[in-house]
């Protein structure tokens, strides 16, 4: 019985402003306009998979709870549900803004405000859901049972961090710079091994003045790991950086749009 703000919050707290509306229907209201805001801000490509993604998390939400039908812990530790509860949707909630789309309701607005400001998403999901978080706690009262399971800002906070950890984790690649006096069994090894290419520089060293060539490459963490194993075993001479990107854009990686 878990929930972090989002369309549901915001719903029993307007039902409760306004009592000829009941839950449901500002359920309804609040989906429909936070869409319309969704195809006016974000675009119909962002929204179609936004609207596909609610629909499947509907769906096997839905299954989950026909095949395994239980209103008690299953692990029987209120903490411990607290963690798979922040985690889990976290985790599939990053996934989901990894491709540009949301899980509807809130994400819509965290998404509205990563592309307008330069709030990262998880951050802008905490600032959306904690605004319906503080206003339940000055209607309700904040020793209430109902801001005590629906505010939950200690759950807020977490999943605001797991999901630029997890969208970071994502995108992480491999920047690597090698300078060697052999650069073509390397550059053969990165086009035919790994189907990756190299931008080739001319330089020399400082100290002993010999030519050398710089090569950089942006690899997966697997192949960077290949290409450290290779250098140690075929050019243990050359001189090898490997720092981490958050994000490349380009051919073979994430495109601009």
């Amino acid at each position: 019985h878990f929930a972090f703000g989002g369309t549901s919050g915001l719903s029993i707290l307007l039902a409760d402003l306004f009592p000829r509306i009941n839950v449901g229907g500002f359920m309804w209201i609040i989906n429909i306009v936070l869409v319309v805001l969704g195809f006016i801000f974000l675009g119909v490509k962002c929204m179609g998979w936004t609207i596909y993604s609610s629909f499947a998390l509907s769906f096997f939400v839905s299954g989950c709870e026909w095949l395994y039908p239980s209103g008690v812990s299953l692990s029987g530790d209120a903490m411990l549900d607290l963690v798979f509860a922040v985690f889990l949707p976290a985790l599939g909630a990053a996934i989901v803004f990894d491709i540009g789309a949301s899980t509807g309701g809130t994400d819509i607005v965290a998404l509205i405000l990563a592309k307008y400001t330069s709030m990262e998403i998880g951050k802008a999901l905490m600032v959306s859901d904690i605004l319906i978080v503080l206003a339940a706690a000055v209607r309700f009262g904040m020793g209430s049972e109902m801001c005590i399971r629906d505010s939950c800002i200690l759950g807020l906070i977490g999943k605001s961090f797991v999901v630029d950890g997890a969208i970071e984790n994502i995108r992480l690649r491999k920047v690597c710079t090698i300078m060697t006096a052999n650069p073509q069994p390397i550059l053969d090894f990165i086009i035919h091994d790994m189907n990756r290419s190299a931008t080739v520089e001319k330089a020399y060293g400082a100290y002993t003045h010999h030519e050398l060539s710089v090569l950089v490459t942006v690899l997966t963490r697997r192949q960077a790991l290949q290409l450290r194993n290779f250098l140690r075993e075929n050019d243990p001479h050359s001189f090898i950086t490997i720092v981490n990107s958050s994000e490349i854009i380009g051919k073979g990686f994430r495109s601009f749009n």
